[in-house]
C-alpha cells in the first residue's frame, strides 16, 4: 500500500504549455548586498503577449518579503496566492509599461543555495532552473528573455568584488566606506542565466584573440589561498575558445568571461552568462591535491559551460521538459572536446568507452528503473528531480547518433543551420533535430526525421537481438536484427527506434578483418572494414558474400547506439574480437562480457556467498596478454583489466543479492591478484617511473594502470599474509603514500591500502589527513574512499557513523555530504545493503536531515533506492519498509516526496 500525504504537490504536464502573457524587455535590478538582509529593487519594462488573451500578470516568488510595488510610478493593487504575485489592474494594450518591484530576502539563512546566498562570507546565486524567483518576483520560465542591467552595492571591505553578467559598465566608491559596480549585459536571456558573485576573491587573468581579430578578457576567480590552483583551469577555458572556434566557427561573443569558485554548491557548474559559478572541485587543481581524474573533469566542466555560451545561453529552451536541448547537445560537445584534445587514436578510444562505461552503470540503470522517463519527459513535480542520466548522457548519445547518420561535416552544418534559425530564441527539441535534418537532405537521418524523434518521446534501453547463420559452401554470412524495448512506468510498448549499427566481421580462424561485401544495396555506408546500417523497423536480415572463413560479428562498433545487444557469443568468438578486433570498443567489450558471463554464472548457479567459482585459465592468460601487450596503450589495459563493477553486474540480473555479487567479483579480483602477481609486479615497474608530473593521456594511462597494478599486489598481498608470508608491496605502497610526487600516485597507494584491508591502511589515512586537513577537496576524497571502502566483516557502516560525527563533516556543504553519505549509499552496494538493513535505516535518517537543508542534495540521495524490487529478500523488504518510513513523514519538500513516490508506486 502506497502512502499517500495531502501536501503532495501538482504535476506540470508537457502538453499543458502555452505561451507566457506577458513578454519583459528590459530588467535594471540594484541590490543593496547585506546577508541578513539584502533589499533588491526591481525595475522592469513589460508588454502584453499579443497572441495571447488579456489576463493576470502572475509573478513567481519564494522566500521573500514584500515591501512595495508600483506600476508606471504609482502605487497598483496585488494579491499574494501561494507566494505568486498577482497584479490585474495592468495597462490593458500592448504598448510597454513599467514595474517596480522592491523586495528583502535573508541570503545568510539560504541553506538551500538556491537563489541567492551567503558561502564563506561571499554572495552567490544559483538560479537554473528556478531559483531566481527566491531573488524577485518575477516570470521565472526559460522561454522569457529580457536584457538585464545590475547594480551591486556592498561594504567595500568584505566585499571588494562585485560581479554580475555582462560587461562592467560603471563602478565606483559610496558613502560609508560604501562601493558599486554596474554591469550591463549586450544579450537577452532568461532569468535563469542571472549571476551574481561579491566578496574577497583573487583573479587570474588572461587575453586572447579569436578569429574574428576581437580581443578578450578572461578571469577566474577563486579565494586568495587558492589562485596557485587555477592555472589548469585557465588553460582548460583557453582550448575551449579555441576549439568552439575551430569545430563549429563559434567565437566567444562577450568583451570578458568569467569563471568563480565557490565550496559550497548543488551542482558541478552553471554556465550564467559570462559569469559561470563553478562548484571548487571543478577548478581548483595543483599536482600535490588533484588526481589525474580531477584535472580531466576540470578540463571537461569548463569546456562543458563554455560550451553552454552558445547551446543554452544563445539559444535556450522554450519550456524545462526540454532541458537535454541544452543539456544533452553540450554533453556531446564537450565529449568531443575531450576526444578532440586526445591526439592519438588509442586515447581518443579511451575516452569513448569511459563515457560509455558510464553510461551503462548510471543511465542503463536509471532506464530500467521505477523513475525511467524518457529524454524529454512528459510530466514532473519538482523539475530539479529531472537532472538526470538520461537527460544529459544519454541526451547526448542521441545527437551523437544525429552525427553518426549525417557525418562530422554534415552536423556542423546543421549546427549553422540551428543559429540561423534560432540565434536569440527559445526552442524545442524538435527544432535542433530538424535543422540537421534539413541542413542534411538525402540523409540518412533525414529519410527517417519522424522515426528519430522517438528518441526524445519514449523511455527505456532498446534491445538489439541478433542471429546469424554461415553457410560455406556459398560463403555467405546472414545476420538477422531485431529490436525490442521492455515495459516502462507509463509505457507499455515502444514503436521501433532509429538505431544506427556500426558492425564489421573477423575471421574465427585467423582472426583477420573480413572484406565486407553486402548481397543487395543496404541503407547505410561502409568505412573501411565497418558498415554503417540502420534499423528502423522491428527487424532486418542482412547478407553478405565472399565470407571465406567462419566470421565472428563485431557489432554496435564504438557503441553508435546507446543499446543493448543480445547475442549469444561463444567464449571463442569473444576471445577472438578480444585479441584481434580493429574496433577498440570492441576489443575492450569481449573482455568485459568474459567477465560478466563468468561472473553472472556463478552468482546465479551459486548456493551462497562463500562459493565463488574460479576463473578459467584461458581468462586468466588472456589477461595476460593483455597487460603484456607491447602495443597496446596503457590506459586501454587498464579498462580491459578493470572487471564490470557491482553495479553494472547487478542489472544482468533479474534478482539481485548485493552481498553475493560483492563476493563473486571480490573473489575474480583475488584470482586476477595472485594469478597475475608477476605480472603485475612487471607493470607496476615498467610504469612506476614518469619523471615530473604531465597532464596527458600517456602519462595518465601510465599512472592508471601503475596504480591498477599496486592495487592487485597489496590485494595479493593478503592472500600471502594468510598464508603466514611476509609480503613485502603494502610496505612499497605505504613508502608511495609518503612518497610521492603527486596526488594520483599518492591516492592510488593509499586506496590499495584501505581496499585490501592491510593493517598499515590506518596509519597510512592518519597521516593522509594530517597532511592535507587544511585542504577541503583533498580531505572529501580522504572520507570518501573510507565510506567506499570494501566491506571486510561489515565495519564499514559503523565506520560510515564515526564519519558522520568527525568534526570536519558537515550536512550544509553538498562536497562533503556526498563524500559520505553518498559514496556509502549509492556507490558501495556491498556495504549499503545488509541483511539488518542498517544501511537503509542510516539512508532514511540522512535524507530526512540533508532534506531540511538541501532539498536538492537529498532528493539526489533518495536515488539510492531506485532499483529496490529487484533485490532478493531480505534485502527487499528492509528497504521497502525504509522507502514507507520515509513516505510516511509529513514534512518531506516536494523534491524528495516525488521520488519517494514514484520509487514506491507499483
Amino acid at each position: 500500500m502506497l502512502p499517500t500525504h495531502p501536501s503532495a504537490a501538482r504535476a506540470i504536464h508537457r502538453a499543458d504549455y502555452r505561451p507566457p502573457a506577458f513578454w519583459i524587455d528590459t530588467v535594471a535590478l540594484t541590490f543593496d548586498l547585506d546577508p541578513a538582509k539584502t533589499r533588491v529593487l526591481n525595475r522592469m519594462t513589460l508588454r502584453r503577449n499579443p497572441a495571447v488573451a488579456a489576463q493576470a500578470l502572475r509573478l513567481d516568488g519564494e522566500d521573500l518579503s514584500l515591501v512595495r510595488v508600483l506600476c508606471n510610478g504609482a502605487g497598483t493593487s496585488f494579491r499574494l496566492e501561494e507566494g505568486v504575485l498577482v497584479l490585474e489592474k495592468l495597462p490593458s494594450d500592448d504598448k510597454p509599461f513599467e514595474l517596480e518591484i522592491f523586495t528583502t530576502c535573508t541570503p545568510v539563512d539560504n541553506t538551500r543555495l538556491m537563489g541567492l546566498y551567503v558561502s564563506q562570507d561571499t554572495f552567490t546565486t544559483q538560479c537554473e532552473p528556478e531559483g531566481f524567483r527566491r531573488i524577485t518576483y518575477f516570470l521565472d520560465r526559460p522561454d522569457v528573455m529580457a536584457r538585464f542591467t545590475v547594480t551591486l552595492r556592498a561594504d567595500r571591505d568584505r566585499y571588494p568584488v562585485l560581479l554580475s553578467n555582462g560587461n562592467l559598465v560603471d563602478s565606483g566608491p559610496l558613502d560609508g566606506n560604501r562601493h558599486m559596480a554596474t554591469w550591463e549585459d549586450p544579450f537577452r536571456k532568461p532569468c535563469y542565466l542571472f549571476a551574481l558573485v561579491a566578496g574577497k576573491l583573487a583573479c587570474r587573468e588572461q587575453r586572447v584573440v579569436s578569429r574574428t581579430g576581437k580581443e578578450h578578457l578572461l578571469q577566474v576567480y577563486v579565494r586568495p589561498a587558492d589562485i596557485e590552483k587555477t592555472e589548469h583551469a585557465m588553460q582548460s577555458l583557453c582550448k575551449s575558445v579555441v576549439w568552439d572556434e575551430s569545430r563549429f566557427g563559434l567565437s566567444l561573443d562577450l568583451e570578458r568571461y568569467m569563471i568563480v569558485a565557490t565550496s559550497d554548491f548543488n551542482m558541478g557548474a552553471m554556465e550564467n552568462k559570462g559569469l559561470n559559478i563553478f562548484n571548487s572541485k571543478y577548478v581548483l587543481a595543483a599536482r600535490a591535491t588533484a588526481t589525474d581524474a580531477d584535472f580531466a573533469n576540470i578540463e571537461r566542466v569548463i569546456g562543458h559551460e563554455y560550451f553552454h555560451n552558445w547551446t543554452g545561453n544563445r539559444i535556450t529552451c522554450r519550456d524545462w521538459f526540454q532541458l537535454s536541448l541544452k543539456e544533452g547537445l553540450t554533453v556531446f560537445r564537450d565529449q568531443e572536446f575531450s576526444m578532440d584534445l586526445c591526439a592519438q587514436p588509442s586515447a581518443r578510444a579511451v575516452q569513448r568507452i569511459s563515457e560509455v562505461r558510464d553510461l551503462r552503470t548510471v543511465q542503463f540503470a536509471e532506464d530500467a528503473s521505477p523513475v525511467a522517463h524518457p529524454v524529454r519527459p512528459d510530466s514532473y513535480v519538482e523539475i530539479n528531480n529531472f537532472y538526470t542520466a538520461t537527460v544529459y548522457e544519454k541526451g547526448a548519445e542521441v545527437v551523437r547518433m544525429m552525427q553518426t547518420l549525417v557525418g562530422r561535416e554534415g552536423f556542423a552544418a546543421g549546427m549553422r543551420l540551428y543559429f540561423e534559425r534560432h540565434d536569440g530564441s527559445a526552442v524545442t527539441c524538435e527544432d535542433f533535430l530538424r535543422a540537421v535534418s534539413d541542413a542534411n537532405p538525402g540523409s540518412l537521418l533525414a529519410t527517417r526525421c519522424a522515426a528519430f524523434e522517438r528518441w526524445y518521446s519514449q523511455a527505456g534501453t532498446p534491445r538489439i537481438v541478433v542471429s546469424d547463420h554461415y553457410d560455406p559452401d556459398a560463403a555467405t554470412y546472414t545476420l538477422h536484427l531485431a529490436q525490442n524495448c521492455p515495459q516502462c512506468p507509463g509505457q507499455a510498448t515502444a514503436a521501433p527506434f532509429v538505431l544506427p549499427i556500426a558492425l564489421g566481421l573477423v575471421g574465427a580462424r585467423t582472426g583477420a578483418a573480413l572484406p565486407l561485401h553486402p548481397q543487395s544495396e543496404i541503407p547505410g555506408r561502409q568505412d573501411g572494414d565497418s558498415l554503417l546500417v540502420v534499423l528502423d523497423q522491428s527487424q532486418c536480415s542482412l547478407r553478405f558474400e565472399q565470407v571465406q572463413e567462419p566470421p565472428v560479428p563485431s557489432l554496435l562498433r564504438g557503441f553508435s547506439a546507446p543499446a543493448i545487444v543480445q547475442y549469444a557469443y561463444s567464449d571463442d568468438q569473444l576471445y577472438t574480437l578480444l585479441a584481434n578486433d580493429t574496433d577498440p570498443f570492441n576489443r575492450w567489450e569481449a573482455g568485459q562480457r568474459l567477465a560478466l558471463q563468468h561472473a553472472v554464472a556463478v552468482i546465479t548457479s551459486g548456493t551462497g556467498t562463500g562459493d565463488t567459482g574460479a576463473l578459467s585459465g584461458r581468462f586468466l592468460d588472456a589477461m595476460r596478454g593483455v597487460l603484456r601487450h607491447p602495443g597496446l596503450d596503457p590506459a586501454f589495459k587498464d579498462l580491459v583489466l578493470t572487471l564490470p563493477s557491482e553495479a553494472y553486474i547487478s542489472e544482468q540480473l533479474d534478482v539481485v543479492d548485493p552481498q553475493r555479487i560483492h563476493a563473486v567479483r571480490e573473489a575474480m579480483r583475488t584470482q586476477l591478484a595472485t594469478a597475475l602477481q608477476e605480472d603485475w609486479q612487471w607493470a607496476y615497474e615498467q610504469h612506476g617511473d614518469n619523471g615530473g608530473y604531465r597532464f596527458d593521456p600517456v602519462s595518465c594511462g601510465r599512472r592508471a594502470l601503475c596504480g591498477l597494478a599496486l592495487a592487485y599486489l597489496c590485494l595479493a598481498a593478503e592472500v600471502e599474509q594468510a598464508m603466514q608470508a611476509h609480503p613485502v608491496w603494502p610496505g612499497k605502497a605505504y613508502q608511495r603514500c609518503k612518497d610521492a610526487d603527486n596526488m594520483t600516485d599518492r591516492f592510488h597507494a593509499l586506496s590499495a591500502l584501505v581496499h585490501s584491508g592491510n593493517a598499515l591502511a590506518q596509519p597510512a589515512l592518519a597521516r593522509f589527513y594530517e597532511q592535507f586537513r587544511s585542504e577541503e577537496l583533498v580531505i572529501d576524497k580522504w572520507f570518501a574512499l573510507q565510506a567506499g571502502c570494501n566491506d571486510r566483516g561489515g565495519q564499514v557502516l559503523s565506520a560510515v557513523r564515526k564519519l558522520l560525527q568527525h568534526p570536519d563533516f558537515t550536512l550544509r556543504n553538498p562536497n562533503r555530504a556526498r563524500s559520505v553519505i553518498f559514496s556509502y549509499c549509492l556507490h558501495n552496494p556491498g556495504a549499503f545493503h545488509r541483511v539488518d538493513a542498517g544501511g537503509y535505516v542510516l539512508w532514511g535518517e540522512q535524507v530526512l536531515a540533508i532534506d531540511a537543508i538541501n532539498p536538492q542534495v537529498a532528493a539526489r540521495l533518495v536515488r539510492a533506492m531506485d532499483n529496490w524490487k529487484k533485490l532478493a529478500q531480505p534485502y527487499r523488504d528492509g528497504a521497502f519498509d525504509a522507502l514507507s518510513r520515509l513516505a510516511g513523514k509529513a514534512d518531506l519538500s516536494k523534491d524528495v516526496r516525488e521520488l519517494v513516490t514514484r520509487v514506491l508506486a507499483d
